[in-house]
């Protein structure tokens, strides 16, 4: 199954941090737990990677609120291996 990296953004002062967090709170406690923040260090958004079956799945599990400025990209990762695969079919 794809994996999708989700960022949900937000306003840069602290009443705009507590909000976000309250609606991802009221949201599901799921997305909670498993979004990593960047607001202390002056990043004012937040990741999530998880499995869904495709983009607009991921999408579902973003508050409305934050929809329109989400950020879904499908990531994966390259082995040693598929790094050798890239470089032979440049060398073809």
């Amino acid at each position: 199954m794809p994996r999708y990296l989700v960022q949900l953004t937000h306003g840069d002062d602290h009443i705009a941090c507590v909000k976000a967090l309250e609606t991802v709170e009221r949201y599901g406690s799921h997305l909670l737990t498993h979004t990593n923040w960047g607001c202390k260090a002056g990043a004012h958004s937040g990741w999530l990677i998880a499995e869904f079956a495709s983009h607009d799945e991921a999408m579902q599990i973003v508050p409305p609120q934050f929809r329109e400025d989400a950020r879904i990209v499908e990531v994966e990762r390259f082995s040693k291996d598929d790094i050798a695969a890239m470089v032979a079919e440049l060398e073809d």
